[in-house]
């Protein structure tokens, strides 16, 4: 049978989230029609939706997103519809600085869609100077608001720091995570089989990353500054599927 087009999101989901907050009305855009007669409507950020949300209210539609990963009611994402909708153009929120870990990816955890933020993943989540120039690009220049610097528990890259891993490019790599491991005060058991040590070093490692952006970027410190920006951090719980946003 033909499926019947679909002029409106959920409002649970949270791309529909984002445009109610900013008091706009949803212009729902067919982007294709199918041989079937499937219409497909996006619902993908403009500019002025953008505009209007501050990051305080990104971040609490993040958080939002988060508790619906959580209880299993996701949105139903039309990411079709969404890759059209983003085709000529994209308007992020919030640009996400993340584990490379699978266990992780930021926007299925926060349930965000195509379009809704700039995503760069790496190893320990550490702010080498290309990641801060994307960074850069993403607020100073594409308008995000909120920089989110987001670790997570039992981290592998954490752990290769505690243990003073070598291996080839990586140990340049954890080098960058080692002054988490020695600025972390823990009066236990400092070793990578102690999890809890590890988590530990992994929160200090977040917070370490916020300061370091703050102080090697005179473009986001300055954002920061003003308040058109605002850099957090978060750890997220591979057991509890919980982001605990924080900073």
């Amino acid at each position: 049978m033909p499926r019947k087009p679909t002029s409106t999101l959920r409002q649970s989901g949270t791309r529909r989230s984002f445009l109610r907050t900013t008091g706009v009305a949803i212009a729902a855009t067919i982007v294709g029609v199918g041989p079937v007669g499937h219409r497909a409507y996006a619902a993908a950020l403009t500019k002025a939706q953008r505009d209007k949300l501050t990051p305080d209210e990104i971040i609490a539609l993040m958080k939002k997103g988060n508790d619906r990963f959580r209880a299993g009611k996701e949105s139903p994402h039309d990411y079709l519809a969404q890759q059209k909708a983003t085709a000529t153009g994209q308007y992020p929120a919030a640009v996400i600085l993340s584990c490379i870990d699978s266990r992780a990816p930021a926007e299925t955890i926060m349930d965000l869609g195509i379009g809704d933020c700039f995503n760069t993943r790496v190893a320990g989540n550490v702010a080498n100077d290309d990641i801060l120039g994307s960074m850069e690009f993403a607020c100073k220049v594409a308008g995000a608001k909120v920089v989110l610097v987001m670790g997570h528990t039992a981290c592998g890259a954490i752990k290769g720091a505690i243990d003073n891993v070598q291996l080839g490019n990586l140990t340049g790599l954890l080098t960058k995570i080692r002054p988490a491991v020695e600025a972390t005060q823990y009066s236990g058991e400092r070793s990578a089989k102690n999890y809890a040590f590890v988590d530990t070093v992994a929160r200090k490692n977040v917070e370490l990353a916020i300061a370091d952006i703050g102080r090697r970027s005179a473009v986001l410190a300055d954002l920061k500054k003003s308040g058109t920006v605002k850099i957090v951090g978060a750890m997220y719980n591979l057991e509890t599927g919980l982001v605990e946003f924080f900073g």
